[in-house]
């Protein structure tokens, strides 16, 4: 009997062949459309995606991915789509015949019906119209066209996976709203290595603008943290002198602390998948193996000038915003020091204080002692000399003698007790 297989097993194996590549043959075109819900992926609804993904569907007469799918490949009759549901967005892709004679004709996306496009769940956070031809046989006619189609000045072209194709794209948004991209087949390439190739630029632009969603994040975070530096170092050049009031400036302290906090707990998930995306575009690129074409600007030379800039940006303000918070903590227990130190040495003042509060307590109480045993032996004379005072004929003297020989014997009784009770209350 072979062991028993793993809940997951199977699961796990197909994740691997979930999102296969399109096949796609020259000539052709194909539509983009990316979109994001405007909440965290947190709390993102995956059913409205799917709930929009079948409303499409349905105006075709397509049949429904299975209830969990992530990914759906079908043909809708006048093109073939491809969708694909991730983290945080959705992707869909409309494979179609070639446009004839008018290069990147908006016409295409009509596939899209617009009343479906207004009740997406979500933001567009990109879109991109690709143009797939085959390759014309010399390179001046490839620069040619892409001189009309493109914008000069962004332009990047190069050549791929062994000179199976050219590729071309200028990364601007034209006046349909659109990015455009183009693709030159040689005649020998396939149409899994075409679809292969159409995969990894819809996945390039994908990523490089989800990407970019840390950017304005970063702007507001380092421009709040210009204001919170210029605090936090006046607090911590006032920590050198004498501070009148420690305890208000580690309330400011704390408050910093608190709040630069907030700013990494609000923009870990944001700059956290921003690293993550633009690994994912630099992978994109590097598996597209570039070589220059006609001593134009590759992608990758593209996004190193125009994209990794954002970039560091993002992962600079990353790191200061760290540095910060660490900064303001390590002044926090600095000051915190000083504090506890101050407040010690208030302690002890107040110690001593409360030591010669009690030595002047002890002196009164032992001047109330004193006056305590003459108080009570007057009283104690007057009981003794009642008790004798009979005895005063027959001992054949007065009542006055009697009194003045009571009085030694009993201030020296009620002292010895007074004492004795002092004495067994102190242990």
């Amino acid at each position: 009997m072979p062991p028993e297989d793993h809940p997951m097993r199977y699961r796990l194996a197909n994740e691997l062949h979930a999102r296969p590549f399109p096949n796609v043959a020259a000539p052709a075109q194909a539509i983009f459309l990316a979109i994001k819900q405007p909440t965290d992926a947190a709390k993102r609804d995956r059913g409205l995606d799917r709930t929009h993904l079948l409303a499409l569907l349905d105006r075709f007469g397509a049949d429904h991915p299975a209830p969990d799918a992530t990914h759906f490949f079908g043909d809708l009759g006048k093109f073939r789509l491809k969708w694909e549901q991730h983290t945080e967005f959705v992707t869909y892709t409309a494979f179609l015949p070639a446009s004839g004679e008018r290069p990147f004709d908006p016409a295409a996306w009509e596939a899209f019906p617009e009343d479906w496009l207004a009740r997406a769940p979500g933001h567009r956070i990109t879109s991109a119209q690709l143009r797939i031809e085959t390759a014309p046989p010399s390179e001046e006619e490839i620069a040619a066209r892409l001189a009309g189609w493109m914008v000069p000045e962004s332009l990047a072209v190069s050549r791929v996976l062994d000179a199976s194709a050219v590729i071309a794209g200028d990364f601007r948004i034209d006046s349909n709203g659109h990015m455009r991209f183009a693709m030159f087949c040689a005649p020998e390439a396939d149409s899994r290595r075409i679809g292969r190739i159409v995969q990894r630029i819809c996945e390039i632009e994908t990523y490089k603008s989800m990407s970019m969603l840390g950017l304005p994040m970063a702007s507001r975070i380092s421009n709040r943290m210009g204001e919170m530096d210029e605090s936090l170092a006046h607090l911590v050049t006032a920590m050198t002198g004498h501070l009148a009031k420690p305890a208000e400036t580690l309330s400011e302290l704390l408050a910093i602390a608190a709040e630069l906090e907030k700013l990494q707990t609000e923009s870990v998930f944001r700059f956290g998948a921003t690293g993550a995306y633009e690994a994912l575009v630099n992978q994109r690129i590097e598996v597209l193996r570039e070589e220059r074409f006609m001593g134009r600007q590759t992608f990758g030379e593209f996004m190193m000038r125009r994209y990794d800039p954002a970039m560091r940006t993002i992962k600079a303000t990353e790191r200061r915003l760290l540095s910060m918070s660490e900064r303001a903590i390590r002044a926090g227990d600095l000051l915190r020091t000083q504090v506890d130190v101050d407040r010690s040495a208030q302690n002890q003042a107040l110690l001593a204080s409360m030591d010669r509060r009690a030595d002047m307590q002890l002196r009164l109480q032992k001047t109330v002692e004193g006056l305590s045993v003459v108080a009570i032996s007057y009283y104690a004379v007057s009981l003794v000399v009642y008790l004798i005072a009979p005895l005063a004929e027959p001992l054949g003297t007065d009542k006055t003698m009697l009194t003045a020989l009571a009085v030694l014997p009993v201030v020296a009784g009620v002292w010895l007790m007074v004492r004795s009770i002092r004495r067994s209350m102190e242990k």
